[in-house]
C-alpha cells in the first residue's frame, strides 16, 4: 500500500505499554496511558487508527508483539505520529528509541509522547537525546543501588529471601536466615548416604519414589517425582558440607565471624556465583512468531562470590567427602554409541507428551538391539505419559527404515524438494523484521555519532566545564550505547549467515541429488542418509497407538502433504 501521509486527516497509533505482570493482570497503567492518548489526539487534531498494547512487556527490547504491529502499520504508511504517554513506553534503550526514530522517518511518521522536551531542529534532537540517556543512568543507579544493597546484605551475613530456601532448611521468622527442617533433613542425609555407599543418582531417585518421600516444590508447583539432576546438585552444594569456625572466618567479615560460636560447625550458602540476564526473542514457531525469554547464565569470578554462614546440617564431613567422589564414578556410560544412528539426536519426539525419545541400545547374543524410548516416560515411570498396554519401545531399524521411505520419495521429486527448501529459507526470513541491510545502516549510523558525541565531551571537558565524575558518567552511557549497537549488528549478521547457509544448503542438496537415479537415493549410507535429515530439517513423532509422522521443512505438519506421501505408519 503506498503511504498517504501528508494527506487527509492526520492520523495516530496510541501505543500503551507495561511491564510488569502485575501492571498487566489489573490493566490500571493500561486504561490511564490510553485514555490519555485519546486526550492528546482531541487536543492536537488526529484521528486514532489503532490502540495497540504491549500487557507485561519489558522496554529493554524491541521483541514484542505490540511494538511489531505498529512497525508494520507504520510499514503500511498512512499513519502520521505514533503517539505513547512517556518516552520510556516505547523504549527504554536510547538506541532502540533512535532506530524506531529513523525506521518510522523513512514512512513520513513521527514519534509523540507527552515527556518530549525538544522540537525536530538537530538542538531538539539532541535535548531529547540526552533526556533519555539521563533516564537510562537514573535506571541504572537504581538498580545499581538495588544490586548493592542485596551485596551488603549478604556480606552482613544475612539471607535474601528470594525464593524457597535449600532442601533441608526453611527460613526463620526473620527471613534472614535459616533453621533447619526436621522432615526434609532426614532426607537429605539420607541422599548422601545412599550416594556415599555406591547408589547411583538414578538409583536414589527411584529409591525416593518407591518410599513415596515427596520431592521439593516450588511455591504452587510440586510433583511426586524426583530429579537426578537435582540430587546432584544436592551433593555438590557446599550449604550441607560442614565447615570449621576457622574455615568459617576466612570466608566472611569478622563482624559476622563474632557472631558465630568458635566451636560450631556451619554450612556455607553462596551468593554472587552467577549472573544472569534475560533477553526477549522472536522465533518463528508452528503458529506463526512466538515471543520467548532467552536467559544467560554465567559464572562470577571466585573472588566475588559471598559467603553466607547457615546452620550445620549434621552430615559427616566425610560422608559429603565420600559422596561427591562417588559422582565421579557412578555415571553409567551411554550405549547409544555402540551404533550408527541415522535420526540426529533430538529428532524422534513422543507424539503423547512432546519429549524427546531417548537412543537406547544393548547387546544380546552377538547382535545390538536399538529402540527409541519416551525420556518421559523413562524418568517417571509407566504412567507419567502413555496409558498401559501402550508399546513404550520402538525398534530403531523399523522406524528409520519407514522414515527414509518417505524422505527418499521427496529426494526424487526435484520440484517438490525445491518448493518444500524454498519454503524453509522464506519461513526464517519472516523472523527478520524490515529490511536487514537498512537496518545494518542505522546501527552502523548510531556507532558513528557516538564516536562524534565521545570526542565532543572529550573535548568539553579538556576546556574545564566537565567534572571528572561527569565524564565518566557520560562516557560509560556512551559505551552502553555502542555495545547495544554491536550486540544489533552482530545479531543481523548472524541471522543473514543462517539464511545463506540454509541457501547453500539448498543448492547443494539439489546439485547432489537431482540427477541421481532412484537406486542410487535408495543405497545411499546411514551417513549420508543422516546428513539429509539435517539439511532437511525432518522431525518424527511416534503415536501412541505407534503410527509414525514425519515432518520437516515447510511446518510442522505438512512435509508431506500430498495425500499418496502420508501414510501413517504402525512401528
Amino acid at each position: 500500500m503506498p503511504s498517504t501521509n501528508g494527506s487527509g486527516s492526520k492520523t495516530a497509533i496510541l501505543y500503551a505499554r507495561v511491564s510488569t505482570d502485575e501492571q498487566a493482570r489489573h490493566g490500571y497503567s493500561i486504561r490511564q496511558q490510553l485514555e490519555r492518548g485519546r486526550e492528546w489526539c482531541i487536543e492536537n487534531g488526529y484521528e486514532a487508527l489503532k490502540e495497540i498494547v504491549d500487557a507485561g512487556q519489558s522496554g529493554a527490547s524491541l521483541e514484542r508483539p505490540g511494538m511489531d504491529e505498529v512497525r508494520d502499520l507504520v510499514a503500511l504508511g498512512g499513519v502520521h505520529v505514533v503517539w505513547a504517554q512517556d518516552r520510556d513506553r516505547l523504549s527504554r534503550e536510547p538506541a532502540y528509541s533512535y532506530l524506531l526514530r529513523r525506521e518510522f522517518e523513512e514512512h513520513g511518521t513521527r514519534l509523540r509522547s507527552d515527556n518530549d522536551r525538544g522540537d525536530e531542529s538537530p538542538e531538539g534532537e539532541l535535548t531529547d537525546g540526552i533526556l533519555d540517556q539521563l533516564a537510562k543512568y537514573e535506571r541504572a543507579k537504581i538498580a545499581e543501588r538495588s544490586r548493592r544493597g542485596r551485596l551488603r546484605k549478604a556480606r552482613e551475613g544475612k539471607l535474601l529471601r528470594n525464593g524457597r530456601a535449600h532442601y533441608g532448611f526453611k527460613y526463620d521468622d526473620t527471613g534472614n536466615g535459616y533453621v533447619v527442617d526436621p522432615e526434609e533433613m532426614p532426607v537429605v542425609r539420607r541422599i548422601f548416604e545412599l550416594v556415599g555407599g555406591g547408589e547411583t543418582l538414578y538409583g536414589v531417585k527411584r529409591t525416593l519414589e518407591r518410599e513415596s518421600v515427596p520431592p521439593p516444590s516450588n511455591g504452587s508447583k510440586g510433583g511426586e517425582y524426583w530429579g537426578a539432576s537435582y540430587l546432584r546438585t544436592v551433593i555438590k552444594d557446599d550449604v550441607y558440607r560442614p565447615h570449621t569456625y576457622l574455615e568459617i572466618a576466612e570466608l566472611v567479615a569478622p563482624e559476622v565471624a563474632d557472631r558465630l560460636d568458635d566451636s560450631g560447625y556451619y554450612g556455607i550458602c553462596w551468593f554472587n556465583r552467577t549472573r544472569t540476564t534475560r533477553k526477549r526473542v522472536r522465533k518463528p514457531g508452528a503458529e506463526g512468531l512466538e515471543y520467548k525469554w532467552s536467559y544467560t547464565v554465567r559464572n562470577n569470578p571466585r573472588d566475588q562470590w559471598v559467603a553466607i554462614p547457615v546452620p550445620n546440617a549434621d552430615i559427616p564431613r566425610h560422608l559429603v567427602d565420600q559422596a561427591r567422589a562417588m559422582l565421579q564414578h557412578n555415571r553409567k556410560p551411554s550405549s547409544t554409541g555402540r551404533r550408527f544412528w541415522q535420526l540426529p539426536a533430538g529428532t524422534v519426539r513422543c507424539g503423547q507428551c512432546g519429549t524427546s525419545m531417548l537412543q537406547y541400545a544393548s547387546a544380546a547374543g552377538g547382535r545390538i538391539y536399538a529402540y527409541y524410548k519416551c525420556s518421559r516416560l523413562v524418568r517417571m515411570g509407566k504412567d507419567a505419559c502413555s496409558p498401559n498396554r501402550v508399546r513404550t519401545n520402538h525398534r530403531a531399524e523399523e522406524v528409520e527404515a519407514k522414515v527414509w521411505d518417505l524422505v527418499s520419495r521427496l529426494l526424487k521429486d526435484p520440484e517438490r524438494l525445491r518448493s518444500g527448501l524454498d519454503e524453509m529459507i522464506e519461513r526464517e526470513r519472516s523472523g527478520m523484521r524490515g529490511d536487514p541491510e537498512q537496518e545494518a545502516k542505522v546501527w552502523l549510523q548510531k556507532l558513528s555519532e557516538v564516536d562524534q558525541e565521545r570526542r565532543g565531551y572529550l573535548r568539553i571537558a579538556a576546556k574545564g566545564h566537565l567534572e571528572d565524575a561527569e565524564l565518566d558518567e557520560a562516557l560509560a552511557e556512551l559505551e552502553e550505547t555502542r555495545l547495544t549497537a554491536e550486540r544489533e549488528l552482530a545479531s543481523l549478521r548472524s541471522r543473514t549467515e543462517t539464511i545463506e547457509a540454509l541457501e547453500r544448503d539448498r543448492d547443494a542438496l539439489l546439485d547432489r541429488y537431482t540427477d541421481e537415479l532412484p537406486e542410487a537415493i535408495d543405497a545411499l549410507s546411514p551417513e549420508e542418509c543422516h546428513c539429509v535429515y539435517k539439511l532437511l530439517g525432518v522431525g518424527v513423532r511416534i503415536r501412541p497407538d505407534t503410527s509414525i509422522e514425519v515432518s520437516g521443512v515447510i511446518r510442522e505438519d505438512a512435509l508431506f502433504s500430498n495425500s499418496e506421501l502420508v501414510p501413517r505408519y504402525r512401528a
